[in-house]
């Protein structure tokens, strides 16, 4: 990965901040299927982007200037976000639409040299040209036909990489691929940070509040051992032994579409977590027990579903005790410090359970990522 890259990133980092802001202040059905749309659109552009830039040269002048011009409007399109379905929708769709189509630019460009290669780009890009305008005309109309119009361009980007992953040529580089999507993890954890440090320093001080902003850092810290610790290993080492279409398909999946599932899952919880830090000594109210209950549904299920379509195995623990930690979640009614203990109890027993399964004699090491105890 290279600095462009990162720079490029970091827009997406006060995207997700954006989708955050807008879920918790609109904590309603309603208002999580508006922010579940538009994270859908930023995340589409930024794993676009990220095959686009696999196998282009990212030091060269010409593609480093248009990731930087895609920065600049990947940064117009966070600041519109709140308004995405309000006065300011015209303005997303815009900044969305360019940022897919100087991302079409780098893959055309990139892939001229390869004549596979660029027959599957030009397939995906005139596939991809029917969604991209369903969005920017979505953008002039108001809600909530503006919202039927963008989710038929959501389905219209999946029927078009469904289509498009079949495809031999892709010339995927599986590490750098796997860094990418693993650095966007990083990113989303790091928002629930700043989320819940922007809360503490807006709330006044207290042994209580402490407690549950240290409980909120350990969340996040276990969330990213979840990921880190042997899966996104295991991941990529799977991209990496499959070939041709089967390896293109294997992307597609289990990252450029179930990574989007556990990512949706980060934002639930960083929601829920916000909550907890504002109203410390309150009983959280079942909204916020139902946010972070589908939070770690989605976080654990989307790494459940994402390892069962590499290996078809399931990921008994994860299964098992991410069920279980939500039921909980929505159903035990306490204080935010009891409620995020119960969270990084149901968490860290995860943790524990996949490590001692990792270190138990033919389970899998650190040079055989295939992860804790599956089946079929």
């Amino acid at each position: 990965m290279t600095f462009v890259e990162l720079f490029f990133d970091l827009v997406f980092v006060f995207a997700i901040t954006q989708v955050t802001k807008v879920v918790v202040e609109d904590l309603t059905w309603g208002g999580a299927s508006e922010a579940l749309l538009v994270f859908w659109m930023i995340w589409w552009a930024w794993t676009q982007f990220t095959w686009a830039l696999n196998p282009a040269d990212t030091t060269h002048g010409m593609v480093r200037s248009v990731t930087l011009l895609a920065t600049a409007a990947g940064f117009l399109m966070a600041v519109n976000v709140p308004g995405a379905f309000a006065e300011t929708g015209g303005w997303f769709a815009a900044t969305y639409v360019l940022v897919r189509v100087l991302g079409l630019a780098i893959y055309l460009v990139a892939a001229s040299g390869a004549p596979s290669q660029l027959a599957a780009v030009r397939a995906f890009a005139m596939r991809s040209s029917l969604p991209i305008a369903v969005a920017l005309v979505g953008g002039f109309f108001d809600s909530p036909v503006r919202a039927w119009i963008w989710l038929a361009a959501v389905i219209l980007d999946v029927v078009a990489a469904g289509r498009s992953g079949n495809n031999e040529g892709w010339d995927l580089r599986p590490g750098h691929f796997a860094e990418r999507h693993g650095l966007f993890v990083i990113i989303a954890l790091g928002e629930s940070l700043i989320v819940a440090g922007q809360s503490v320093l807006s709330t006044d001080s207290s042994a209580l509040l402490l407690g549950v902003a240290l409980g909120a850092v350990t969340v996040t810290c276990l969330m990213w051992w979840l990921y880190f610790g042997w899966w996104q290993p295991g991941m990529e080492h799977q991209l990496t032994i499959a070939t041709g279409s089967a390896q293109s398909r294997l992307a597609r999946d289990a990252y450029s579409l179930l990574h989007f599932v556990l990512l949706a899952g980060v934002i639930a919880v960083a929601a829920g977590i916000e909550e907890m830090v504002l109203h410390p000594d309150e009983p959280l109210p079942t909204v916020v027990r139902l946010a972070l209950a589908v939070g770690i549904v989605l976080y654990l299920g989307g790494t459940d579903l994402a390892w069962w379509r590499a290996t078809h195995r399931i990921l008994i623990a994860r299964t098992t005790v991410g069920l279980l930690l939500a039921l909980g979640i929505a159903l035990i009614e306490t204080a935010a410090l009891g409620e995020i203990g119960l969270v990084v109890g149901g968490l860290g027993l995860l943790v524990l359970l996949e490590q001692f399964d990792r270190l138990r004699p033919g389970v899998a090491s650190e040079n055989d990522p295939v992860g804790p105890a599956t089946t079929t």
